[in-house]
Formats: C-alpha cells, sequence, structure tokens
C-alpha cells in the first residue's frame, strides 16, 4: 500500500474517528477517497463508512466529489455500490448545481432488481432525496412504486424490498401532491403473505389516519386528545 495513505490505513478500522479527523483537517479528504481504490477490504470499507458519515454530517466536504460516488453505483463491489447510494442521497441535501437531476434515472434504476440490497438501500435513499428535493417527491414515489413489479432473486426478497418501500413511502407521504398512487400501493400490502410486511402497512396507514385527524382539527382550530 502507498506509504501516504499510512494515516488512513491506522484509523480505517473506526471509521467515525476517521471522519472526525478529516472535518478537523479536510486535506485528509483526499487520501481517504484514495483509500476506496486499495485492496485491503478493512481500508476500502473503512474509508467508504467514513465518507458515508462525513456525507450526514458535512456533506459540504464531499459535495465537489459527487462524480466520483456517482461512478460507485457501477463498482463491481457492491459494498461500494451500496455506499455510493448512501452518500449520494446525503449530497442531495447541499446540491447547488442540481448534479443528481442527470442522474436521477440512474440512480434508481436498480428498483427493478435484481439485487435487493441494492434496491433497498435506493429506495431508503430516495426518501432522503425527497427531503432534500421536495419538488421531485412525486417522481421519487413513482420510482419507489417500481418494486410493486420489480423482479429479484426470490419473493421473500421482492416482500423485503417492499417492506423498505413502505417506510419510505412513509417518510415522505406529506410531501406528495399525488399521493392516491403511494396509498392504493400501501392498502395492497394488508393482504401481504408475510406477517411483517402487514404490520408495517397497518402502521403506515394508520399513521396517515392519524395525520389526517389532527390537521382536521387544526383547521377547525382545535385539537382532540
Amino acid at each position: 500500500m502507498n506509504a501516504s495513505l499510512a494515516p488512513v490505513r491506522q484509523a480505517a478500522s473506526n471509521p467515525e474517528q476517521l471522519a472526525r479527523r478529516v472535518i478537523k483537517n479536510p486535506r485528509l479528504l483526499g487520501k481517504v477517497m484514495e483509500g476506496l481504490g486499495t485492496e485491503t477490504a478493512r481500508v476500502k470499507f473503512g474509508c467508504a463508512k467514513a465518507l458515508r458519515v462525513l456525507s450526514e454530517t458535512r456533506p459540504d466536504l464531499l459535495y465537489p466529489q459527487f462524480d466520483v460516488f456517482v461512478r460507485l453505483l457501477d463498482h463491481p463491489n457492491k459494498i461500494l455500490q451500496w455506499e455510493g447510494a448512501r452518500v449520494l442521497s446525503q449530497l442531495t441535501r447541499v446540491d447547488v448545481e442540481d448534479k443528481f437531476a442527470p442522474i436521477f434515472d440512474k440512480y434508481f434504476a436498480p428498483i427493478r432488481g435484481p439485487g435487493m440490497i441494492t434496491a433497498a438501500n435506493v429506495i431508503r435513499g430516495g426518501a432522503r432525496i425527497a427531503a432534500a428535493k421536495p419538488q421531485l417527491a412525486d417522481l421519487i414515489a413513482a420510482e419507489v412504486l417500481k418494486v410493486g413489479r420489480a423482479h429479484y432473486q426470490s419473493p421473500e426478497c421482492r416482500n423485503v424490498a417492499i417492506g423498505h418501500a413502505v417506510l419510505a413511502l412513509g417518510d415522505f407521504f406529506e410531501l406528495l401532491e399525488h399521493p392516491a398512487p403511494a396509498l392504493r400501493f400501501v392498502r395492497k400490502q394488508i393482504k401481504n403473505s408475510r406477517p411483517a410486511m402487514r404490520r408495517k402497512a397497518e402502521q403506515f396507514l394508520k399513521g396517515v389516519g392519524n395525520r389526517a385527524k389532527t390537521a382536521r382539527a387544526q383547521a377547525r382550530g382545535f385539537f382532540h386528545y
């Protein structure tokens, strides 16, 4: 390994600490980015996790590297694909140049399958992107709903991905201008063969109902407790 990566190699076993070091000394960021290309798994994945932590706390530091994370979406290593998707979803919070727009279709393509874990990461990332870019909420919901026609390794994998979709839709449901398709999708899951999925659907619908009651009470000028 390149001797110049020695500080990163030593810190990669503690990604949170490595992220804090980069925040204190941004000049280390280049070395952490370089660490993604090493052959040592501990260093490679430690650097990837540190970058994810950075994207959650200081996305502005990583924004200039946006295109690097776009390329990770096509990386042969699945873990780096997942980390790329997670980081990009956080970077949309500081996307002043609208870099996400050209990669919208590419980002959400994995929802159609066949990789369930990749799809799940993209689906949950979609909720974060909708929060950062509310104007895209309905378009993102339409992509998330494609999970209903997706093909994964097994029916059970599909149900797991649907569960992530229900949770994600719940996270940004209030941002939707046209919520009916999402509601229809979730209501279908009440009859899902997977008990955990049925519970998620019931919780989603209960939450929607409670928010609707609160909104009506606010419109009338009082609350029911």
